[in-house]
């Protein structure tokens, strides 16, 4: 049986990104319904919100699924109460120290999974006890790692240097690129953009409608300075690359964000003051359409190319 399903107890080893204002209760069910691991980003929820999610979720999901939680949240202590209060059986961390949450986590018999973007903190978090990680490449929408690595690179590299599960994540959107990176040696696939524009997505139409809209180059990795994530371009962005250009400080950077720049994008559908995060596989959506139909489509796509590949 392949080591991620068997991890999570899913029929298919293909986990939907915890992606802030895209990732609610709706979405994270209709994932795990369909044979995924849904989870609910909680990265953009306040702590009472998260548990309104997770009991919703509980009610109409009869399936595994998990919560992604950002450890550079500031309520990260009720985040965390509540997931254990709340029976949550997976959790996905990112942005911090493994080592800070992952034995309290386990302690509950919560299976725990970080987020990486190089072989060092792979390493790390192995060290930290977690039982699988995220090698996320560069190709990957919202926050991502500084050194630029694509995942072609980042998934054998890390599989060597680490003895626990991979999973593959960045640009992923396709039955074909899940077949690459299994071919790479990844134990599973996230999957984020490509669910961020579905049906059940909690993002704001306007949104859906735009990474649709986006063509190939149209995303670029900004604030490198300060917390590196991947934007599409629009007037906000314009912003950005200019204060950069100009060589704003980080305190220049950080004002020029203010607070609820995702929100306002990404949830209310603001394309123009917005911060609009996504990924490089954007150009490659064309239509937003409802999970099950995305998973039919992956699997089918994922099938026949393993049967196409030819052999030299």
């Amino acid at each position: 049986m392949n080591k991620i399903s068997e991890l999570f107890k899913i029929k298919y080893p293909i986990i939907q990104g915890g992606m802030i204002w895209c990732s609610g209760w709706e979405l994270a069910s209709a994932v795990s319904n369909n044979g995924g691991l849904g989870l609910i980003g909680s990265g953009s929820m306040y702590p009472e919100i998260l548990r309104e999610h997770i009991q919703k979720c509980k009610k109409v999901c009869s399936q595994p699924f998990g919560v992604n939680v950002p450890l550079l949240y500031p309520d990260i202590d009720k985040h965390m109460a509540i997931i254990i209060e709340e029976g949550v059986k997976i959790v996905f961390t990112s942005a911090g120290n493994p080592a800070t949450w992952t034995s309290k986590l386990k302690e509950h018999g919560i299976k725990v999974v970080h987020v990486v973007s190089n072989t060092k903190f792979a390493i790390k978090s192995e060290q930290a006890g977690v039982d699988a990680i995220v090698a996320e490449g560069f190709e990957a929408g919202g926050h991502n790692g500084r050194e630029e690595t694509t995942t072609l690179c980042l998934i054998p590299m890390i599989k060597k240097a680490v003895n626990i599960p991979v999973i593959a994540a960045g640009g992923i959107g396709s039955g074909n690129a899940i077949a690459a990176c299994m071919a790479l040696g990844a134990d599973g696939v996230q999957i984020g953009s490509l669910f961020a524009s579905s049906a059940e997505s909690s993002a704001h139409q306007n949104f859906k409608n735009k990474i649709i809209e986006t063509g190939d180059g149209g995303t670029e990795l900004s604030l490198k300075s300060l917390t590196p994530v991947r934007l599409i371009k629009n007037p906000f962005y314009d912003l950005v690359k200019q204060a950069e250009q100009n060589c704003a400080s980080k305190e220049e950077l950080t004002q020029l964000l203010g607070r609820g720049r995702a929100k306002k994008g990404m949830f209310e559908g603001d394309l123009i003051e917005g911060e609009l995060e996504i990924g490089q596989v954007a150009s490659m959506i064309k239509k937003s359409r409802p999970v099950a139909e995305l998973f039919s489509d992956l699997l089918k796509e994922y099938e026949l190319a393993k049967s196409s590949l030819i052999s030299f």
